[in-house]
């Protein structure tokens, strides 16, 4: 099929930043694109030929809408399986596939799955709700950490339970308690696979997190590890993606425990987060691989070119409404920093609203670059 400067059409079910990104690489390559999202104001409509404005979840709304296309994937995973489910069985490509995204969007699910393909993965149980889990309670060891099964982003729907009144506050909801994991490091291995079986891994990353909101603050790549420990690693983040037969990007977490072993925390079947650093630091970026993947092309190069540490820009504390970047102008100045907008309109407390790449042949200066970014740059409202 040719899908350059063409009639194809790319449909793309939600219209956030990862879409926002994936769309630079089709405009490069002048691929048509359909996003479809809730918002009025999402952060791709500026980037499509055509947006469309509605519910995710609703059967109808997703069916007309991959009517309306040749390829079907999407940036978020909370989008109606049944509609996706109907419109392969129409003969649609759909990637990843509705298949696929059944055994991932529900962790609960997501979790048995590993535990079904010996996939390595810390110990849980599952709770039809948070009533089922409280009448267990005696049977759990504090601390753990409690994760409801659907509809979680971002650290939310994450809590550690470190005693009994810390579930008071939570909602009645299907739920996991897992065991936690005293580990070193948390790692991330992304895997870009086509429809024809080609597959390839970007590097190891390392993730420091923010000890309050649960979000990634820094993405660093490559991780500071062992060698033997990347390889482990990539070779288990294979391993899973090869078990969910998956089509497009796949983002594998991970624990590095005290004693090197490797436990898979979850995936997400899309670009993601840890793969952000690519734009500017890879041969080929984790978007312009989805794109290529679930097209069918060959796959791009997955090296770095140079090291590279993403920042996370999120929402300062104290702050709600039109977002204003405090400093960026300053850090414009420096070597080997470029900073991406999301396009988001209203910020408030530790929303994504944007990221920045640092790059340099020296890890150690990207690191430290990379905390000045941090100290001097400040999501803020008018």
């Amino acid at each position: 099929m040719n899908y350059f400067s063409s009639d194809f059409k790319l449909g793309i079910l939600g219209g956030g930043q990862l879409g926002k990104m994936l769309l630079f690489d089709t405009r490069k390559f002048d691929i048509q694109t359909y996003v479809l999202d809730p918002s009025d104001e999402a952060p791709s409509k500026i980037a499509c030929n055509k947006f469309f404005q509605g519910d995710l979840m609703d059967y109808d709304t997703v069916y007309n809408f991959g009517k309306q296309v040749d390829v079907l994937t999407f940036e978020i995973e909370l989008v109606n399986l049944e509609a996706l489910t109907q419109l392969e069985n129409e003969g649609l490509k759909v990637y990843p596939s509705p298949k696929t995204l059944k055994g991932i969007q529900n962790k609960g699910i997501q979790k048995q799955f590993y535990a079904d393909n010996t996939i390595p993965t810390a110990p849980f149980e599952r709770f039809e709700n948070l009533d089922h889990l409280k009448s267990k309670i005696n049977d759990l060891k504090l601390p753990f950490v409690w994760k409801c099964t659907e509809f979680g982003y971002d650290g939310n729907g994450v809590k550690v339970i470190r005693q009994v009144s810390d579930l008071d506050s939570l909602p009645n909801v299907e739920c996991i308690a897992e065991t936690m994991v005293p580990f070193k490091n948390e790692l991330a291995v992304i895997v870009v696979r086509n429809p024809s079986g080609e597959i390839k891994t970007y590097p190891v990353v390392e993730m420091e997190f923010h000890p309050e909101a649960n979000q990634v603050e820094y993405v660093i790549c490559p991780a500071r590890i062992d060698e033997k420990v990347a390889e482990k690693a990539r070779a288990i983040a294979l391993q899973v993606s090869e078990n969910f037969n998956h089509v497009g990007l796949l983002a594998v977490e991970m624990f590095q425990t005290q004693d090197d072993e490797i436990l898979v925390n979850e995936v997400a079947p899309r670009p993601h987060n840890s793969g952000h650093y690519s734009i500017e630091a890879s041969y080929t970026s984790q978007f312009e691989n989805h794109l290529r993947a679930i097209l069918d092309l060959p796959l791009g190069n997955t090296d770095s070119k140079v090291a590279g540490i993403m920042v996370n820009l999120v929402g300062a504390e104290g702050f709600s409404g039109n977002v204003i970047y405090e400093n960026i102008e300053t850090i414009l100045g420096w070597n080997g920093v470029t900073p991406h907008i999301y396009g988001k309109k209203q910020t408030r407390p530790f929303r994504k609203m944007g990221h920045v790449t640092i790059v340099n042949e020296d890890m150690a200066e990207a690191r430290r670059i990379a905390q000045e970014v941090k100290n001097t740059i400040r999501v803020i409202s008018a």
